[in-house]
């Protein structure tokens, strides 16, 4: 079953040339799209680990973080990680999206 759908494939691959260089440009174009996006997706989530910290500082004036954390509250580091673990994995789903987005555009 195997041997004629190759014996097919060759068929039309030797017909199409042209097609298959269009192809193996196509899939090129992903590679450096995949390379471009995963370049700048740690440039973001890089950015966003330092930024975000600093964002939450912000946001509660009342409550120090660091000496919190550091005199051993529990709850203050818990809810400081999760907050921090759960933006930088939202930038990094973002980033996939985008980055297999790139990768199917120049696929198609």
């Amino acid at each position: 079953m195997f041997c004629p759908l190759l014996a097919i494939g060759i068929l039309v691959a030797d017909n199409n040339v042209t097609s298959l260089g269009r192809e193996a440009q196509g899939i090129g174009w992903a590679v450096i799209y995949a390379a471009v996006g995963g370049i700048i997706g740690i440039v973001l989530v890089l950015g966003a680990s330092f930024f975000l910290p600093h964002l939450i500082n912000r946001l509660t004036p009342d409550i120090d973080e660091e000496k919190e954390i550091a005199r051993g509250n529990l709850a203050v580091a818990q809810y400081f990680g999760r907050v921090v673990s759960a933006s930088i994995l939202g930038v990094s789903i973002v980033v996939a999206a985008a980055i297999l987005g790139g990768i199917i555009a120049a696929l198609l």
